[in-house]
């Protein structure tokens, strides 16, 4: 039964270094590419397509053809990936692929493609993950594990009400934002640093 324990055991630490491992790099994720980004590369390589084209037909210099036909080229890249989109948008010729509504899908598409996933939802949900499964494990250290999890979430989240009600405060209060910033000056590196990282 020991060693069922010890498995137990590893296995939650596992989970804590994963946890943390991947909150780490929170800022590197972005949410998967959105039909609306999908629509958006497939419009660019048909862009490109039909730029190569005019260019060779309307007997352009090499220079500028060498550059279109590179230019299509680049472009399957983007499309392979964003992947496929569900809809294709009107994109045969030049006069489609100036339309209004290919605009309105480069204007979403450049939009949505700054988001990234929100840090303290995201600590949240893989402290909700490692929480759940350690309760499946059970068990002494399993049962342990579920109280540190759950104390760390408790505290993350009254970290980040600190965080967000100090920002609130500097902006309501600007002209205190200095002598506050002069009070956290004594802070730790390793706090100031934390704390910067959780503010982005």
């Amino acid at each position: 039964m020991k060693k069922v324990e010890k498995i137990k055991a590893c296995f939650c630490i596992y989970t804590l270094i994963t946890c943390a491992l991947s909150c780490a790099g929170c800022e590197s994720l972005r949410f998967a590419p959105s039909e609306a980004q999908k629509q958006n590369a497939w419009l660019h390589n048909r862009t490109a397509i039909i730029t190569a084209e005019t260019a060779r037909s309307e007997n352009t210099s090499e220079k500028l053809q060498a550059l279109t036909s590179l230019s299509e080229s680049q472009s399957r890249a983007f499309t392979s990936y964003c992947g496929l989109p569900k809809e294709f948008p009107q994109a045969y010729t030049a006069e489609d692929i100036l339309a209004e509504s290919n605009w309105q899908i480069a204007r979403t598409a450049l939009s949505e493609s700054a988001d990234r996933p929100d840090t303290w939802q995201l600590a949240d949900n893989m402290l909700e993950l490692a929480i759940a499964i350690c309760a499946l494990l059970g068990g002494v250290y399993g049962t342990k594990a579920v109280r540190f999890l759950t104390a760390t979430k408790a505290k993350t989240q009254a970290l980040q009400e600190i965080i967000q009600g100090n920002e609130l405060f500097k902006k309501q209060h600007n002209a205190q934002a200095t002598a506050f910033k002069e009070a956290h000056k004594k802070q730790s590196p390793q706090t100031r640093q934390i704390v910067a990282g959780m503010k982005s």
